[in-house]
């Protein structure tokens, strides 16, 4: 569980590189790049309205990555989060909403024991497809968040709508709490640290871990050794998907109170650009969840403040996919090449 230099190096080296260029687009468009990112800054960090939001936006993303990370560590390729994000939120808010005649603390759990069960469920789908049929999780997930989305919405439009002008449920009798107000940030962001704490000391300290590991690395090794690489490979993607139910768990009882149509969309996308740009290391992955926080909560303040637009943060992020695109390129390129020296060599041999 040690960060090593190297990564994190690496990781430095991928944001330094995406604010540069960033700057040349600021310089593009008239703009001093120092004031804009001073601004973007303030904004993310500013009082408690500026942090507080920060901190509302770091604890789904920090979920989201997370839950990514711990499906790559057995070798999966989840781009199904978000929509587990969706599903275990919806979950929560029938629970919250129709479970009223349960004490306030057990409903509470309820609601996280829902999420949990219907975000896990549904990423049993693709995980079984994939170890049973070899059919590629990227592309089940892909599809099944659509679906899930497409679900959500007829739910809050119809049997769950609250009849309000935007497609949403009744308010949950039962909420997250608060603090830093007028932002949203709430104690979620104290579960979704504890829950990455415990993945870590499950993935670098348990014997479950250990599987997960040795089934991400090499599938055929673990299962020559007594590891049922199959039956792990699912619950690792049950794992991952009970934690995107949590996030949107956490959204619905402690952000908006109620489930708004369409509020998770990016959430997915976003959690696992950090964990791909940490390579899935449960330990610097939250570190680069909470800079991706910085940059969409302080984009407002950076439009404010000067001419930048907000959109210039997802030009950044998207700068920073295809640097660390172009950095596992390059390093393939090595492995290739150390390949062929050693098959030279072994030639001569």
């Amino acid at each position: 569980m040690n960060i090593k230099a190297s990564g994190l190096k690496r990781i430095l080296f991928t944001v330094v590189i995406a604010l540069v260029i960033g700057a040349v687009l600021i310089l593009m468009i008239g703009e001093n790049p120092i004031e804009a990112y001073q601004a973007l800054f303030k904004g993310a960090f500013k009082g408690k309205f500026g942090f507080g939001n920060t901190v509302a936006t770091f604890t789904p993303l920090l979920l989201t990555s997370i839950a990514f990370a711990v499906a790559a560590q057995a070798g999966a390729f989840n781009v199904g989060v978000e929509g587990e994000v969706f599903l275990g939120g919806i979950a929560a808010a029938y629970i919250g909403v129709n479970f009223t005649f349960l004490p306030k603390p057990i409903l509470l759990i309820t609601c996280f024991l829902g999420a949990m069960v219907v975000a896990g469920a549904w990423a049993t789908i693709p995980a079984v497809l994939k170890a049973y049929y070899g059919v590629s999780e990227v592309c089940t997930t892909i599809l099944m968040n659509t679906v899930a989305v497409y679900i959500t919405s007829y739910l809050v439009s119809g049997p769950m709508s609250a009849g309000t002008a935007n497609a949403q449920s009744h308010s949950v009798a039962v909420n997250l709490p608060q603090f830093m107000k007028p932002s949203s940030a709430n104690v979620g962001v104290f579960i979704a640290i504890v829950i990455v704490v415990l993945v870590a000391i499950m993935l670098y300290k348990t014997k479950f871990g250990y599987k997960i590991r040795v089934v991400g690395t090499n599938p055929a090794f673990a299962d020559c050794i007594g590891i049922n690489s199959k039956k792990v490979f699912i619950n690792s993607m049950i794992l991952s998907g009970a934690i995107g139910g949590i996030a949107g768990c956490i959204e619905v009882l402690g952000v908006h109170g109620y489930f708004l149509n369409n509020f998770a969309v990016g959430l997915g996308s976003n959690g696992m650009l950090a964990a791909l740009i940490a390579r899935s290391n449960v330990v610097l992955t939250p570190f680069l969840a909470f800079f991706l926080s910085i940059l969409k909560a302080g984009a407002m303040g950076m439009q404010q403040s000067t001419g930048v637009p907000k959109a210039l943060v997802d030009t950044i992020i998207a700068i920073f996919i295809i640097v660390a695109t172009m950095e596992t390129l390059f390093e393939f390129k090595k492995k290739i090449k150390r390949k062929v020296k050693k098959e030279k060599g072994e030639a001569k041999a």
